[in-house]
């Protein structure tokens, strides 16, 4: 069984990360050459990513549903969602506050490096985007499941989706700030992930 979060950046997804390694899944977050392969619609490079791993959550996974669908039938999937749309909105600015423009993959996403002076533009898109996700499976009984941790989803709801017994772990809470390390390694992602590709090439060359 594969097992797709779907939801976007910010709304509770590396909670959901952790949930599914605690379990003891093979998982891929967000990787930049495969949201590069995405941008490019590469799906022969983005389907062996997916034959090789378990679960997914981030990007590009979460914007993937339609195809990912089709290619596992019999996946789940699972859309987290915030409280409200403006706590959200408030997360995902903090969030670019403090590594700076997202040129890489929200420009793509959301038309904007930097959500702050572009509210509505972005809580339009994550209704849009959740509104998306449920009418495409509403005709799917048991494929789809919604969570928000704000609201005291965890262990019960995700055991009874995925026909798992839970982890003894307490359910984590991936939210919080991250270090300093953490912090440059998100801002500095693209342009490593940049030179590990040139790297590759000139190794295969």
């Amino acid at each position: 069984m594969k097992v797709f979060g779907i939801g976007l950046n910010k709304t509770g997804t590396s909670t959901l990360k952790t949930c599914m390694k605690l379990w003891g899944l093979k998982h891929m977050s967000f990787d930049l050459d495969a949201f590069n392969s995405y941008r490019k619609k590469d799906w022969i490079y983005l389907k062996s990513i997916c034959d090789a791993h378990d679960s997914f959550e981030n990007w590009p996974w979460a914007l993937m549903h339609e195809q990912l669908y089709v290619w596992y039938p019999d996946a789940k999937f699972i859309l987290t969602v915030r409280k409200d749309p403006d706590t959200w909105f408030k997360s995902l600015s903090k969030h670019g506050r403090r590594i700076g423009p997202l040129v890489d993959y929200e420009l793509f996403i959301y038309g904007y490096a930097v959500p702050d002076e572009n509210r509505q533009a972005h809580i339009d898109y994550y209704r849009a985007h959740n509104n998306k996700v449920e009418d495409f499976f509403v005709d799917k009984p048991g494929k789809l499941l919604k969570v928000c941790w704000e609201q005291g989803d965890g262990w019960p709801e995700l055991s009874a989706f995925l026909n798992q017994k839970a982890p003894q772990a307490e359910f984590p809470h991936s939210n919080k700030t991250p270090s300093l390390y953490e912090q440059l390694e998100q801002k500095y992602r693209p342009v490593l992930g940049h030179y590990r590709r040139v790297l590759l090439e000139k190794f295969r060359n």
